[in-house]
């Protein structure tokens, strides 16, 4: 039997459900193809570190309403100056703002330590684009696409977009899209790696769901250990990861999770997990 809560998030741009053990969180701007605000971004960060933290979620899901996952920041905003107090911060301020921002945002959920997923009903632009590559998995819909957008608007990245990029697609073509600027399509993102699957529109949601819906339901504590295998992966040389990856089995044959996936597959039944 499905259960849904409904989350607070303090702001209309951005709704959040919890359908089991999965938090939903779609960005909800499709007037303006969901690109953050000063309202939504705020709100992002919360639920991101919220969710990330809730017992009761197993699984991210991130979205965008309509049309687009996030058209990244506000291009025609950038240029007013609303906020006279960041105006007239010191260059080393607005570097530690920034920063912190970024830290609070991509930083937040790439550390979250549970399967996450972005699922992409249409472009993903900048920083919109670093939050999709911020998550585990990418799923689009056939008529979604991707774009640095940067050099177009004489801006270098940030949200760790270059990193990001690097780490999926690899130096030359990280290179390429952030040089050019360069719409890519759905198509061309799967096959060369920035997302995982590719689907008709009409089922994305659906599609997204279903697979975030068993990592959710899985062993928490076995999750976040493959989270941090993979990580190091990136980081460490071969023998210190296996080092590392050998330390953190060991500790979960004693977990109830462990055991009640032993007897489930005895039994041939569904585990249940409880985390513990």
């Amino acid at each position: 039997m499905t259960t849904e809560t409904t989350i607070d998030t303090g702001t209309n741009e951005l709704l959040c459900v919890i359908r089991d053990r999965v938090a939903i969180i779609t960005l909800n701007r499709p007037e303006a193809r969901n690109s953050l605000s000063d309202a939504l971004t705020p709100a992002l960060r919360t639920m991101i570190r919220s969710c990330g933290e809730n017992p009761d979620v197993g699984a991210l899901l991130i979205t965008g309403a309509g049309e687009a996952f996030c058209a990244g920041g506000n291009v025609k905003g950038m240029g007013a100056h609303r906020d006279k107090a960041k105006l007239d911060m010191s260059f080393d301020d607005k570097v530690a703002d920034l920063q912190e921002r970024q830290r609070l945002l991509t930083g937040a959920l790439v550390s979250v330590r549970k399967p996450t997923i972005a699922a992409l009903p249409g472009p993903a632009v900048g920083a919109g684009l670093a939050i999709a590559m911020a998550c585990d998995i990418r799923i689009a819909a056939q008529s979604a696409f991707v774009a640095t957008g940067y050099a177009r608007i004489a801006l270098s990245g940030d949200y760790g977009i270059a990193w990001l990029l690097t780490r999926l697609v690899g130096t030359a073509r990280a290179r390429e899209l952030m040089f050019t600027g360069d719409r890519v399509d759905a198509a061309r993102c799967e096959a060369i790696g920035l997302v995982n699957r590719v689907v008709p529109g009409d089922k994305l949601q659906t599609e997204a769901f279903a697979l975030a819906k068993p990592p959710a339901e899985g062993p928490r504590l076995a999750l976040r250990y493959m989270k941090d295998n993979l990580d190091e992966a990136l980081l460490f040389d071969f023998e210190t990861a296996r080092d590392h990856e050998a330390e953190r089995l060991i500790r979960l044959p004693t977990t109830a999770d462990h055991k009640e996936a032993v007897q489930a597959f005895i039994e041939k039944r569904k585990a249940v997990f409880t985390g513990k």
